[in-house]
């Protein structure tokens, strides 16, 4: 166990576990990576004993690789004993991915929010061959580059069900202030918003642990973004209020577990940097758009960086969820440009 102190925050392992090995953060509650194919290329997951089996928090993409480490886990870490839960702080495939498989296959029990089941439950479902018109129309909308939308108008869109095992149906639900006994602790679940809907994080009463999920990240920001399945949401609104919100709960001695990147401490000062980001982010960009500008046009304020071709569709949800929640404040006008899409600009 190593401390390294990097602006203040500090991250007690310099190294994650490798692949199929876990590192044990807290006594009955291991760490443990799964790949993923992106340029995030991995997802944090957690194992709490519970005494008689494990509680999972999290279980990346399906895939055989994927497979193949949780039973290389299960048989090694895990010792063997049941998985008798599987825990899911939202519903992005990358978290939920394999709940189904160790549903089915382990015969552990779903708990998640409401919201977290039904969109993976709606979304393994919807399965597409071809992009719908609605889909097309919104990222025509938000100025889409041309090329990139002729692209994706002749080729099969990403579908949910592609890593994301099919969910039995049932449930156990968790919301906000309810309470969770795990790895021998006794956690409060406090709902967060803005990255996904309804998204889970659990907050130990018995000492200094926070499971984050994706909510809270030590090191990068989690996209808020804009897709056409609800093309007026306001994430940013509901991003900064769960971050104010979830800063008065937070202390400085805190090991927060998240999602992606290495566990830390540290995190009012965390919290303050996520909601000055965003901020921030917001008022560079109501000065760009002193002059008529569609959210593609909006990367280099937002991101101060290249977005490569990878990144783009993430970089354009998350910069139309930007202005549209300055359009949604009444801080700039929007008018159609003659190709479709929607041009925003500062009032005044």
């Amino acid at each position: 166990m190593k401390d390294n102190d990097t602006n203040g925050l500090r991250y007690p392992w310099s190294e994650p576990p490798a692949e199929g090995t876990a590192t044990e953060v807290a006594p009955g509650v291991l760490w443990m990576r799964l790949p993923l194919p992106m340029k995030l290329d991995h997802v944090n997951v957690y194992a709490l004993d519970d005494g008689d089996g494990w509680s999972i928090v999290d279980t990346g993409f399906a895939s055989d690789r994927g497979r193949a480490i949780w039973r290389k886990l299960i048989e090694g870490p895990l010792g063997g004993r049941p998985v008798n839960r599987v825990i899911v702080t939202h519903h992005h495939p990358d978290h939920v991915g394999l709940a189904g498989w160790l549903m089915s296959e382990y015969g552990a029990e779903l708990v998640t929010t409401r919201t977290s089941s039904l969109m993976a439950r709606m979304l393994t479902l919807d399965v597409q061959e071809v992009p719908p018109p609605e889909a097309l129309a919104f990222y025509r909308e938000a100025g889409m580059s041309a090329d990139i939308l002729e692209q994706r108008r002749n080729e099969r869109p990403f579908n949910f069900a592609d890593v994301v095992a099919p969910l039995p149906l049932g449930f156990t639900r968790i919301r906000q202030d309810d309470t969770i006994r795990m790895g021998g602790r006794t956690w409060d679940v406090h709902i967060g918003n803005g990255h996904a809907p309804e998204h889970a994080t659990f907050w130990s009463r018995d000492d200094n642990l926070v499971l984050a999920g994706d909510q809270i990240l030590s090191s990068i920001s989690p996209n808020i973004g804009v897709y056409p399945t609800e093309p007026m949401a306001d994430p940013v609104s509901d991003w900064l209020e769960a971050c104010e919100r979830l800063s008065g709960l937070a202390r400085s001695d805190h090991l927060v577990l998240g999602g992606h990147k290495l566990p830390f401490t540290g995190l009012p000062l965390r919290m303050r940097q996520l909601i000055d980001n965003h901020h921030g982010a917001l008022d560079r960009l109501l000065d760009f758009l002193g002059t008529p500008k569609a959210a593609g046009d909006c990367f280099a304020p937002l991101f101060k960086r290249k977005i490569a071709h990878a990144e783009y569709g993430l970089a354009l949800v998350e910069a139309f969820a930007h202005v549209s929640h300055l359009y949604q404040q009444g801080l700039v006008t929007r008018s159609m440009r003659a190709d479709g899409a929607w041009e925003y600009q500062r009032k005044g």
